[in-house]
């Protein structure tokens, strides 16, 4: 079903399941009623009626994507045809590649070094600390 048909009323939460957002309507609830969805920049209930060009912020995880209803179904389907259901705003993907990148660069900083220092290498350390004063 698309949104040709001026009668068709789909659920929020169905909406979601359908786009591929939540692996179950259940999820795609409990999201909504967590507040980890908000439909037009407001927290909404999973039974709202969802309309073509409706702007959507949903929190997935580390990710916060805006996206746009683009068209409106109730069968889940594969990922293209889902895809299809909304774009994501220029502004969220930029967001959200920049906020990628920060925390593959913190993980990054974070790893532990490939080995344990020898007795040479700690030595070395030690030397570094006391002629900088750490």
């Amino acid at each position: 079903m698309s949104s040709t048909e001026t009668s068709e009323r789909v659920r929020l939460d169905k909406w979601l399941w359908a786009a591929r957002f939540y692996k179950t309507r259940t999820l795609a609830k409990e999201a909504i009623e967590g507040g980890k969805v908000h439909y037009n920049s407001q927290r909404t209930k999973p039974g709202k009626v969802v309309e073509i060009g409706a702007r959507l912020r949903l929190r997935l995880g580390h990710q916060e994507k805006e996206v746009i209803i683009d068209d409106i179904s109730d069968r889940r389907r594969g990922a293209p045809e889902a895809q299809a259901l909304y774009h994501e705003t220029p502004d969220s993907v930029k967001k959200r590649e920049e906020l990628a990148w920060q925390r593959k660069t913190m993980q990054a900083a974070r790893m532990p070094p490939a080995r344990r220092p020898t007795k040479k290498d700690r030595r070395d350390i030690q030397r570094f600390r006391d002629q900088h004063g750490l």
